[in-house]
């Protein structure tokens, strides 16, 4: 089933549970999927690849948002936006673990050849596009600094 499909499938369990919270953050993941079908240019369907990185992005702008809201003393917020990040997150390949993702950047450095910071660029986009919805551009770009540098 194509993330579109359960994602309707969801949102129609979510009104009949009448869970309100699960069914903000389910219409906005819909929402965010039929604008970037409809997108000038776009293909006809989402393809997983464009899916994760849609459910990335979704997933990135609620984390921000709850820790934004929290440094500003809206916890009401903020607990919004956190539950919305949990829900969305459900949709993403499991998340690697900071030695999962070593050894996978290790690879990459190695089958690249990179040999020093010069060689970031090359090593972020393959392990961006290998890692896509595993783990978050800003810890894939860390890691991948200090593989780097040392």
């Amino acid at each position: 089933m194509n993330l579109k499909n359960q994602i309707d499938a969801d949102i129609k369990k979510a009104m009949l549970a009448k869970q309100k919270d699960e069914l903000t953050a389910l219409r906005a993941i819909k929402s965010a999927i039929l604008l970037a079908e409809t997108a000038s240019g776009a293909k006809k369907e989402l393809t997983e690849e464009d899916g994760l990185k849609l459910l990335t992005k979704a997933v990135k702008q609620r984390k921000d948002s709850a820790e934004l809201f929290q440094k500003e003393g809206r916890t009401d917020l903020a607990d919004k936006e956190k539950l919305e990040y949990e829900i969305i997150s459900r949709y993403l390949p499991e998340q690697l673990t900071e030695e999962e993702l070593k050894a996978v950047i290790e690879k990459i450095v190695t089958d690249t050849g990179a040999s020093g910071m010069q060689d970031m660029g090359k090593v972020m986009g393959m392990a961006t596009k290998a890692l896509a919805g595993k783990a978050e551009g800003k810890a894939i770009s860390i890691m991948v600094k200090s593989l780097l540098a040392g």
